[in-house]
């Protein structure tokens, strides 16, 4: 009984914390936002992770200009909202662990603050409803380390994604303009 009662009371909070959302991707799809938001969810070990966010393009809005994105749209060394409009809304329905970071189950908002040399951090912090800027770090869980890598061909669109990953557990990925950001995580039991 005390499962289902915790379970159920999850299940609120995340619906209650992803209203504002909803709301806010009516809200640019209404007023023609420039940036589309997209939700996208996978099951790892029985865990549903979900991630929404604003997907903006490396190609400025109303022009054929190609903005640089890393050190350039995104600047080094400072936090950054991870896409467009309102904070990136990350909910997991069961307890995970980033980085050797336990992320507790309920919804979070996610930010990164990039590095051009050193390593790239994502945060996790516990303040929901935010617009994305200026991004408030007053209220961090947890920073985890971010893998950095080259990819082999461009992504024009702001992408984020939640992949099994084969040592087990999941890969949280974030890949614009020529790079990629990961991070694994697996699910306390």
């Amino acid at each position: 009984m005390k499962k289902i009662v915790s379970t159920l009371v999850i299940v609120a909070v995340v619906i209650v914390n992803a209203l504002p959302v909803m709301a806010q991707q009516n809200r640019v799809a209404s007023t023609g936002g420039k940036s589309p938001h997209e939700t996208t969810s996978k099951i790892i070990d029985g865990n549903r992770v979900t991630i929404t966010y604003g997907r903006p393009y490396s190609v400025k809005p109303g022009t054929t200009e190609v903005r640089k994105i890393w050190g350039g749209l995104v600047p080094y060394g400072k936090p950054w909202r991870m896409g467009a409009d309102e904070a990136t809304l990350l909910i997991t329905q069961q307890p995970i662990v980033m980085g050797g970071k336990t992320i507790p189950a309920g919804a979070y908002t996610l930010y990164m603050v990039p590095s051009e040399t050193g390593a790239s951090q994502l945060a996790i912090s516990t303040r929901l409803g935010g617009w994305g800027i200026p991004v408030d770090t007053t209220h961090d869980l947890a920073q985890v380390e971010l893998t950095k890598a080259a990819l082999d061909k461009p992504v024009d669109q702001f992408t984020m994604g939640i992949e099994k990953n084969p040592a087990g557990g999941g890969v949280l990925k974030l890949m614009w303009e020529n790079t990629q950001f990961s991070v694994p995580f697996t699910v306390q039991k």
